[in-house]
This record gives structure tokens, sequence and C-alpha cells, in this order.
């Protein structure tokens, strides 16, 4: 962690605004871009962000100095999305796929696009199934593996690894739906 940002999160634990603002300011873009994998739009993004940022203020003297400053910022964020997506109950929708779809191939990496692109691309995720998106996002973009998975969500691990592929079959062909347009 840079100095400067060292005596940022200093002046935030003693409750200086005007820190507060410039924490803000350092991470608000890359937090949004997290939530708006997780939202359904863009304005549940922007709640999930505010909330988040309100929990990361209040919790700020959790932070042990172990690990990423950003990771841990991260880390809050993703569980107020979460929180929010258990609340609406329509976490794991059931519907079955089109047996003959196929599933993308493991080296492929559609999130290592330019800019555009991963605007569509969130786009496009945000079509999903909320079930489908969060657990596309725990995995692929967060890291975690199933069985954490299993415990954040409530849910099993073979559900989780079930989610997974439907997300991925789902994800592709929207993407084929829209790169034929």
């Amino acid at each position: 962690m840079s100095e400067n940002l060292q005596k940022i999160l200093a002046e935030c634990k003693k409750g200086n605004r005007l820190a507060q603002r410039a924490l803000y300011e350092h991470f608000k873009e890359k937090m949004f871009a997290v939530c708006l994998r997780y939202a359904d739009n863009r304005e549940d993004a922007e709640d999930f962000l505010q909330e988040g940022f309100v929990k990361v203020f209040r919790d700020l003297h959790q932070f042990q100095g172990l690990g990423s400053f950003e990771g841990w910022v991260r880390r809050v964020i993703v569980n107020v999305a979460l929180q929010h997506l258990k609340k609406q109950k329509n976490m794991l929708p059931t519907f079955e796929l089109d047996a003959r779809a196929t599933m993308p191939d493991e080296d492929t990496s559609v999130f290592e696009a330019d800019e555009d692109m991963a605007v569509a691309l969130i786009n496009l995720m945000q079509k999903m199934p909320a079930g489908f998106r969060t657990v596309l996002n725990l995995y692929v973009l967060e890291g975690f593996s199933h069985a954490e998975i299993a415990d954040m969500l409530g849910i099993s691990v073979g559900t989780s690894k079930s989610q997974l592929n439907r997300a991925k079959t789902f994800l592709k062909n929207l993407l084929e739906k829209n790169l034929a347009r």
C-alpha cells in the first residue's frame, strides 16, 4: 500500500470526511465495476457501491493490515451485493437449458477484452439469472472455490458447480445471439 493511501486510511479511521472522500474516489471505479457484475442494473450497482462504502467506513477498524486493503474493500463490497441478492430470494432459479448447448473452452477468457467489450459483457451478464451471475462472478472473477461459494450462499457444492456450468452455457448463448446480430 502506498504511503499516501496509508495516510488517508489513518485519517479515515479518525473519522476525517475529506479522507473518506479521497478513499472513496480512489476505489470507486474498480468497486463499481465489481458491483455491476452482481447487479441487475446500474441503479442496483450504485446502491451496492454506496452501501458497501458505508460498511467499509464503519468497519475500517477491522482491517488489520494483513493482505491487500483493496482486497479487503472488494470483499466488503461483494458481501453487500450477496446480501442484497439473498434478500431478493431469487438467487438460484431453476430452469433447464437446451441439452444441445455446449460449454465454452476452458482456456477462452472473454473477460480479457478491451474496454468496450468489457462493458458489453457486463451488460450481457446483467441479463443472466442472479444465481448464475453470482456463482460465475464468485468462481471465475473472484477466485473462490465451490466449497467457499456454497458456504457463502447457503447452497451445496454440487449446486455451485451446476450453477457455474449453467451460467457458462447461458452466457455463451447470450454471446452467440448478440454476435449474430
